[in-house]
């Protein structure tokens, strides 16, 4: 009887883990990939493997072709989504639902899937297939980050010294005193926001108190990434936005669209970019002092503050980076540096895959477009409403570049084949 009793049990606790971890096989009823018509660089050719997923933004690729994907609103009571190919058709033909939050940020280092929700860090144990052992029980790495609701993603990167970046942008667009255009004077919310901050991969529990401001001035580091080959962290800026609603003697509504550059900085401990004090203007290539803090449009920084190594058309919100490592793309590829952008600049280009050339870890040329059509749209001239919006980039164990979109869900895989 004991022995009876106890297989019920276990079969209970079998079945609960499996509704809490939930399966649903079949994600569409194609069940093969299809091609989508992007613009690509010769030899390169990509395929939709996934769809209707929900808002999605980061993503990460197993060493088994896996992916795990993060939502941004949760999905039937779920943040996270496990996706196979279990009939190896190139298809992601089964899903799996787990997390109560929704978030941004996935990475994986060593046995432990890491996942962001909008105040927290958590990490969950991964099997030798790189496989979510509980998804119900958690650590919690970090928690207490601020959200107030805008810019509140927070984006994650992992070193090889056992720390964990985390990003954390400023709710406040250019800190200026409430009613007023004016800046609040050494701008406080600095202490909590519009940075990076570093942790112990491995501790739990921690809170600011427990970590490192490690880069500030940064107003929305959506895109970050941990450069392997130069053992250094690089991340994007999402730039601030209106210069004209309270500036007009200064700025025109033009000169407000086409600034400040979007940014890629390398960063070090204690590296400033200098927001909100300062901004990059890519058409002058300075860095300009902000009208809230005394800036008119001509008067420049010089040293005090980072600078970018590579400036983008304004707007554009650069939400993922990633340094490719990988062998299938041809050589120049190898450790340049992907960036999604998920909006469009007032030149009407957006929604794309660029990409910046690397050599021994410094840009060795001007910013190029990638991966261009997902919106498919004539952006000068639109049609109908925007198909595709990408928002997340990882690399696959095949050295294929996987992109996710937050319109339909969809997950593109970009391949070469140099045919």
């Amino acid at each position: 009887m004991n022995k009876i009793v106890l297989r019920v049990i276990c079969l209970l606790c079998a079945i609960m883990a499996l509704a809490s971890f939930s399966v649903f096989n079949n994600i569409n009823k194609n069940t093969a990939p299809f091609p989508v018509n992007l613009k690509l660089p010769a030899g390169f050719s990509a395929t939709i493997i996934a769809d209707s997923l929900g808002s999605l933004r980061h993503l990460v690729v197993t060493d088994h072709g896996d992916v795990y994907v993060k939502l941004n609103s949760i999905k039937k009571g779920n943040g996270i989504y496990f996706l196979s190919d279990t009939n190896h058709d190139g298809r992601l033909d089964k899903k799996m639902s787990f997390a109560k939050y929704p978030g941004t940020g996935i990475k994986i280092k060593g046995q432990y899937l890491y996942s962001t929700s909008n105040t927290a860090v958590y990490r969950y144990k991964l099997n030798d297939k790189q496989e979510v052992i509980d998804p119900d029980k958690p650590e919690l790495i970090v928690q207490g980050l601020v959200d107030k609701k805008r810019d509140n993603s927070k984006s994650i990167a992992l070193d090889d010294q056992g720390n964990l970046y985390v990003t954390v942008g400023s709710y406040s667009d250019a800190c200026r005193q409430t009613g007023s255009g004016q800046g609040i004077p050494g701008c406080p919310l600095l202490d909590s926001v519009g940075g990076i901050w570093k942790f112990k991969a491995n501790k739990l529990n921690q809170s600011y108190g427990n970590g490192v401001h490690y880069a500030k001035g940064i107003k929305n580091a959506i895109g970050i990434d941990w450069n392997t080959s130069t053992k250094t962290l690089f991340s994007t800026q999402h730039g601030r936005g209106s210069f004209d609603d309270k500036f007009p003697q200064y700025y025109t509504a033009k000169q407000s669209a086409d600034l400040p550059a979007e940014t890629l900085y390398e960063l070090h401990q204690d590296a400033d970019a200098g927001w909100p004090f300062i901004y990059y203007d890519q058409i002058q290539k300075k860095k300009m002092l902000a009208p809230e803090y005394g800036g008119d449009g001509k008067i420049t920084v010089e040293d005090k503050y980072l600078d970018p190594i590579a400036a983008f058309p304004a707007h554009l919100a650069p939400n993922d980076l990633l340094f490719y490592t990988g062998n299938m793309f041809p050589e120049r590829y190898k450790n340049g540096a992907f960036l999604a952008f998920h909006s469009q600049s007032s030149q009407k280009i957006g929604y794309l895959v660029a990409f910046v050339p690397f050599k021994n870890g410094k840009p060795s040329g001007d910013w190029e477009i990638f991966a261009d059509n997902f919106t498919g749209q004539n952006l000068a001239k639109p049609t109908g409403p925007l198909q595709y919006r990408p928002t997340g980039l990882a690399q696959g164990p095949d050295g294929a570049l996987y992109v996710a979109d937050d319109l339909k869900g969809a997950i593109f895989k970009i391949t070469y084949s140099g045919k």
